[in-house]
């Protein structure tokens, strides 16, 4: 697609939209189109809740499976222990981060659709992560938040 930006992902997460798309084209999907041709063949469509939000659910797994297929068409692979600069912060770096007042924070940075901030994994795109590329130990960085602006310090970093 023209104008769409890079999808940067790691292995797992390439593995994890590939699986989510193969149940859901190879298993949800077959099974659903039999139970609505068995519903349409029962007579009148327009009481037949089986045939109605069978063919509404039937949309919903057609529009994932479109948006999982653009994802990972858009997806560059990258393997972060294969990092060549292992002292800086770049895509699959774990780093410890400490703000003014000494409160630490773990976070590793992922491909955005990989990203859950309640487990530490932070996308690729985010404010934070934007903030935090190429740097290394010792270095402050300014992150815009809502509330304000939130400066951290880069306490370790690390890679798998």
């Amino acid at each position: 697609m023209a104008g769409e930006k890079t999808n940067i992902i790691s292995p797992a997460g390439f593995a994890a939209l590939r699986a989510e798309y193969d149940a859901l084209f190879a298993e949800e999907r077959p099974k659903l189109v039999e139970t609505i041709s068995w519903a349409a063949g029962n007579g009148d469509r327009s009481e037949n809740g089986d045939y109605i939000y069978g063919r509404k659910r039937l949309r919903e797994i057609d529009r994932r499976l479109s948006f999982l297929a653009r994802r990972m068409k858009a997806a560059r692979v990258v393997d972060p222990a294969a990092q060549p600069d292992k002292s800086r912060i770049w895509f699959g770096a774990t780093v410890e981060l400490a703000d003014d007042d000494d409160a630490r924070r773990i976070v590793t940075l992922v491909g955005d659709d990989e990203a859950e901030a309640g487990d530490g994994r932070i996308g690729w795109n985010s404010p934070l992560a934007r903030a935090l590329r190429g740097a290394a130990v010792g270095d402050l960085r300014t992150v815009q938040l809502p509330a304000g602006p939130k400066e951290w310090e880069v306490m370790a970093v690390t890679y798998p």
